[in-house]
């Protein structure tokens, strides 16, 4: 439903995604702070998530 409100949240990998406001993300999720109907979240990650790579493969590759 588009009225429904969701959060962003990010893992370890700085990997982004939506979750439904009010359960606790599963283990290895953090809020963000942002929430918003799915649409204004989606955004929302469009903005904040311009390099989709793991964090892990841009390390690696940073140390090359």
């Amino acid at each position: 439903m588009e009225s429904e409100l969701f959060r962003v949240v990010v893992n370890a990998e700085e990997q982004h995604s939506i979750w439904p406001v009010g359960p606790e993300p599963p283990a290895g999720w953090h809020d963000t702070g942002v929430s918003g109907t799915r649409p204004e979240c989606l955004d929302r990650i469009a903005e904040m998530w311009t390099d989709i790579t793991p964090l892990s493969v841009r390390r690696a590759r940073a140390e090359r």
